[in-house]
């Protein structure tokens, strides 16, 4: 079955929207995995607007299944990742200033930087993922950057999914194809939620994982956080 990685940086936004610890983030983060999450997410910023480092480095020792980092691959960025060595980290080519992920790696123009932080990245024993569209040139040239595995960026295809579900799958399906020939994992995120999850994993061959944050967390404040993710791996079941 398709993994479920739960994103918690909007706990941790709503938590610096007050200041003190409220809600919790390291408790946030037991708790999903308490309640059958099968890899925590974070994503820090520069700007530290939601999950700080000192969040990430309290969280890596309480972790017991997969530990994700997300985030632009800037040298204290490396430094964090270094320090605490996660199962997986996630390069996404956001600035600094940008709101939410919202494109791929030109894998092409950016190869030998790529290269040269997934190398780092591998030294440490880290498992790679580089975000990525579904342009196949840009699948194509992942594999030149020796990364383990592509996650797609499912935007695009959430955006299209209630005017033609087969029309919004069809790229992605393509590009996961090609990434599989070419011996690359695939994971996924942005913008998944529970009406469109159980179609995009039943239709992406070699779907490893799915990274979910914000839909999540919003429907918790409506079903309750244990409720909630029983229903996104309900979902992921074949």
């Amino acid at each position: 079955m398709t993994r479920l990685s739960v994103n918690i940086n909007k706990i941790a936004t709503l938590r610096n929207a007050r200041g003190g610890n409220i809600p919790n983030v390291l408790e946030a983060a037991i708790n999903c995995q308490k309640f059958g999450a099968q890899g925590i997410t974070v994503h820090p910023r520069p700007d530290e607007r939601h999950i700080r480092c000192s969040d990430v480095r309290e969280i890596r020792p309480i972790i017991t299944t997969e530990f994700n980092i997300e985030g632009y691959p800037s040298p204290k960025f490396l430094e964090l990742v270094a320090e605490v060595k996660p199962h997986q980290v996630t390069l996404v080519p956001d600035p600094p200033d940008a709101i939410t992920s919202n494109s791929g790696w030109d894998t092409k123009t950016h190869l030998s930087f790529l290269k040269d932080v997934i190398a780092e990245l591998k030294s440490y024993g880290i498992r790679t993922s580089i975000f990525v569209d579904t342009n196949l040139q840009n699948i194509e040239y992942s594999v030149e950057t020796k990364t383990d595995r592509i996650e797609l960026y499912t935007e695009p295809y959430a955006t299209m999914f209630e005017k033609d579900p087969s029309v919004a799958i069809a790229p992605f399906r393509k590009a996961a194809e090609r990434a599989l020939e070419l011996g690359m994992g695939i994971n996924a995120g942005h913008d998944l939620n529970l009406e469109n999850l159980r179609y995009f994993a039943q239709n992406i061959p070699g779907l490893l994982e799915v990274s979910i944050g914000h839909a999540l967390i919003s429907d918790a404040l409506y079903y309750g956080l244990e409720n909630t993710i029983q229903m996104y791996l309900r979902e992921l079941r074949p």
